[in-house]
């Protein structure tokens, strides 16, 4: 499977094992094979505090993730009630910009660290390690009474996306389409998700000035449903809160199938080239000093799986939270 960016030559058809960075020059990930199997085998819930904690963990990021952390921080809550955990949403880029200033303790992401904040972290002295946490596949979702776009390619996208003023109406984009206005809704600047798609259909031209533009998927989620000619994208978690409301669009993959994204399309990779895995960054520092970030972490690591997939992503292997436990252990040295 080929995919047109950096980001996008992580197939999913290989599952992912957990890399750490310690020593602030940033993280590299190496690949292995995901399971097709039931995700009943992730671990699941569990106490995993022994003792009393206090304290706070700073979180921020993606909020393409932001549903497994608010999860992840709803169960810890009953295991370490006096431990606040709080999930910001300030989108990929402006989470990592909370990290380098040591604003936060995680920083959540939907696409990997990128050189130059892997760079001021090391310019920082902040050594920091990287998790994959889950799967997503990034959904294109057309208003419930657009009845016509039956699947998408990636040429398609591009020629609607990009900034050369060429698509105003569905005519514009297929012949046979009805000459009725587009509307564009799209991840902010500071999402991960905004950098993936940039990278992977419109590999690296300016994309339309009149998209409407929020960090809040559910400001897209909602823009789609109250717009008859909209047409938006975001992470699988939030199409499938609001699957009654939205229509997802199959997309043409590089076999010439279109195909939907589902649990199974998303993990052995076949919805390509919007699968993807999630990531989440963590100071080694607080790993280290701070007891409730390090027991926080290792609680989110050993329910992500089950947690993921409450929410509407697409868990890893077991065996690769285990990895990441022992990355933990190392990090947190």
């Amino acid at each position: 499977m080929k995919l047109k960016s950096a980001f996008a030559t992580l197939t999913l058809a290989s599952a992912f094992m957990l890399a750490a960075c310690g020593n602030g020059d940033g993280s590299t990930t190496n690949n292995g094979n995901a399971s097709n199997e039931n995700p009943s085998n992730s671990p699941k819930v569990e106490d995993t505090a022994n003792d009393k904690l206090t304290g706070s963990v700073g979180i921020d990021g993606s909020s393409t993730v932001f549903p497994i952390f608010e999860a992840i921080s709803e169960e810890y809550a009953a295991v370490q009630p006096d431990v606040k955990a709080p999930v910001g949403v300030s989108g990929t880029g402006g989470g990592f910009k909370k990290f380098i200033a040591g604003e936060t303790d995680i920083s959540n992401a939907s696409r990997p660290i990128k050189d130059e904040e892997a760079q001021l972290l090391k310019d920082g002295g902040i050594p920091y390690t990287e998790f994959e946490i889950a799967y997503d596949g990034l959904s294109v979702v057309v208003n419930k009474d657009n009845d016509f776009v039956d699947n998408l390619t990636v040429d398609e996208l591009k020629k609607m996306w990009v900034e050369d003023g060429n698509v105003k109406t569905w005519a514009d984009v297929r012949e046979g389409w009805p000459e009725e206005p587009i509307t564009f809704y799209s991840p902010g600047t500071d999402s991960g998700t905004y950098d993936y798609w940039n990278e992977v259909i419109l590999e690296d031209e300016q994309m339309r000035k009149d998209a409407t533009l929020s960090e809040d998927d559910n400001v897209l989620v909602q823009g789609v449903m109250g717009d008859k000619g909209g047409i938006g994208f975001f992470g699988f978690s939030y199409y499938i809160e609001n699957k009654d409301n939205l229509t997802v669009v199959p997309i043409v993959n590089g076999a010439g199938e279109a195909v939907t994204p589902d649990h199974d399309t998303i993990m052995n990779g076949v919805y390509e080239p919007l699968s993807r895995p999630l990531y989440f960054y963590v100071r080694n520092d607080s790993l280290s000093g701070k007891p409730e970030v390090y027991d926080y972490v290792k609680f989110a690591i050993e329910n992500a799986g089950t947690l993921s997939e409450e929410v509407g992503y697409i868990s890893l292997q077991e065996d690769e939270y285990k990895e990441a436990l022992t990355k933990l252990e190392e990090a947190a040295k």
